[in-house]
C-alpha cells in the first residue's frame, strides 16, 4: 500500500502502531507530511518516499484540529497544512483519526490556520482580514510564534496566521476567498478530502463516512 502519513499527536500514535505493523511484515511505502513525521518513521524502519517519486497514494491516515459530521475538517495546529493537503489531495482516500472533542456542528472553533509568504506579510495580512470579513467571518488574526518568541517557521519557509474565527458558516465560501489572496500558501480548510473518520469517544469507536 501507498500510504500518506499525517503530522501531530495523533497521527504519530499511528506512525508508531504502524511501525509495529512493518516490523512483523506489512508492505507498505509512506510518504510524510512533515519532517518531524519523517524522522519518526525513519526511526521506526518504515519504507519512505516522496510525492514526486510515489505521485498517487492509497490512502491518507492524518488528525484533524476539527470535524464537522460533512467531514470537513480544520488542520494545521501542528504547522504542517500546506504539506498535509498535498498529499492528501494526492491519495485516493483519507481518514480521519480523532477523539470526539473535535467533532463539532460548525467548523471554526479551533483557529483557521492560514500559511503565508514571508515576503509583504503586512500587506498579506490586511488582505486576508478583508477576505474574512466579506466572508461573514470576524476574529482576531495573529501571527504564530515559537517557544522562543519568533515567528514560527514551517517546514516549508513559510509563516503561520491564526485566525480566531468562533464560526465559520459557509466554509466554501471563505475558502475560496482565502486562497485568491497573493501570499497566502494554503489555509487550514480541508474540505471534500477526507472520506471517512474514526472517532475515539468513552463508549468505543465512532465511524463516519466510508472507512472500508
Amino acid at each position: 500500500m501507498r500510504l500518506g502519513l499525517g503530522t501531530g499527536s495523533t497521527a504519530k500514535h499511528f506512525v508508531e502502531l504502524l511501525g509495529e505493523r512493518v516490523q512483523g511484515g506489512l508492505s507498505v511505502v509512506c510518504v510524510p507530511t512533515s519532517e518531524q513525521t519523517h524522522a519518526l518513521a525513519f526511526s521506526l524502519g518504515i519504507p519512505l518516499s516522496t510525492l514526486d517519486e510515489t505521485p498517487e497514494l492509497d490512502l491518507t491516515v492524518d488528525g484533524a484540529d476539527e470535524l464537522d459530521h460533512q467531514l470537513r475538517l480544520i488542520k494545521g495546529g501542528g504547522a504542517a497544512l500546506l504539506r498535509e493537503k498535498i498529499v492528501a489531495a494526492a491519495s485516493a482516500r483519507m481518514i480521519v483519526i480523532a477523539d470526539e472533542t473535535k467533532l463539532v456542528e460548525t467548523l471554526g472553533r479551533f483557529p483557521l490556520p492560514i500559511e503565508v509568504a514571508p515576503f509583504g506579510m503586512t500587506s498579506t495580512i490586511a488582505a486576508v482580514r478583508r477576505a474574512l470579513e466579506a466572508s461573514g467571518c470576524h476574529g482576531s488574526v495573529t501571527v504564530r510564534r515559537d517557544k522562543a518568541g519568533a515567528m514560527l517557521v514551517t517546514d516549508g519557509g513559510h509563516h503561520i496566521l491564526d485566525a480566531a474565527l468562533d464560526r465559520i458558516a459557509d466554509p466554501a465560501a471563505l475558502s475560496l476567498a482565502l486562497a485568491a489572496v497573493p501570499g497566502v500558501m494554503e489555509h487550514g480548510l480541508f474540505l471534500g478530502l477526507a472520506t471517512g473518520a474514526i472517532l475515539a469517544t468513552g463508549s468505543g469507536l465512532t465511524l463516519i463516512g466510508q472507512i472500508d
